[in-house]
């Protein structure tokens, strides 16, 4: 049969679904997260949240991060360094003592050795969390909190914190350096801070 001619219509992969910017997560629901992770001794699941709020790096960073990344012998740094697989930049981030001693208690539980990825995989065919593995616990992360997970997804990780630190100091440069932004538009972009500022001036104007 010839089918020259005939035009193939593909549906839409965004079909149905809400794409733009993912929220980042508001301070009360980081600690609700960080306190349930605690109770129920979810040991790995606070370790990669807290660090994937700390570090701001994209889910494919933060899943191949091996141990000797962030740590020094055998403790967890207080400062570590990447290269981007995005940019193939270097960026820097902090490692708050919460956060390295959820890793530290992480790393002893699973056995892990400096060459090891800090987040194995349990499948057999990854060495490590993929990114739609990390995408699916996310997910689940999202659900506990009784939010919808259209509005979320592993960039919001990458933004919370980096959101809170503008709204709270309004420097766009540290921001940028933060996220390892090359061009100071792709920060304002990525914040959404142009929109957020317009409407916070709007709000606090009365005529």
């Amino acid at each position: 049969m010839d089918n020259t001619g005939i035009n193939v219509i593909r549906e839409p992969w965004n079909k149905g679904k809400i794409v733009g910017q993912k929220a980042p997560f508001k301070l009360k629901d980081v600690w609700a997260l960080r306190v349930r992770f605690q109770m129920e001794h979810r040991v790995r699941d606070l370790a990669l949240f807290n660090l994937g709020i700390d570090s701001k790096l994209r889910g494919c960073d933060l899943v191949a991060l091996k141990v000797r990344d962030i740590c020094h012998g055998d403790q967890v740094t207080t400062r570590a360094i990447v290269l981007q697989h995005k940019t193939q930049r270097p960026v820097q981030f902090e490692i708050t003592p919460a956060t390295r001693d959820a890793l530290q208690t992480w790393i002893k539980q699973a056995g892990l050795k400096s060459d090891n990825f800090l987040f194995p995989s349990r499948l057999h065919d990854s060495p490590h969390l993929g990114t739609r593995q990390y995408a699916r616990i996310l997910g689940h992360w999202v659900d506990e909190l009784g939010l919808d997970r259209a509005d979320y997804g592993t960039h919001s990780m990458r933004r919370t914190k980096a959101t809170l630190i503008y709204r709270r100091t309004k420097n766009l440069r540290a921001v940028q350096l933060l996220l390892g932004h090359s061009k100071l538009e792709s920060t304002v972009r990525y914040l959404g801070i142009e929109v957020d500022d317009a409407l916070e001036i709007s709000e606090q104007t009365e005529i």
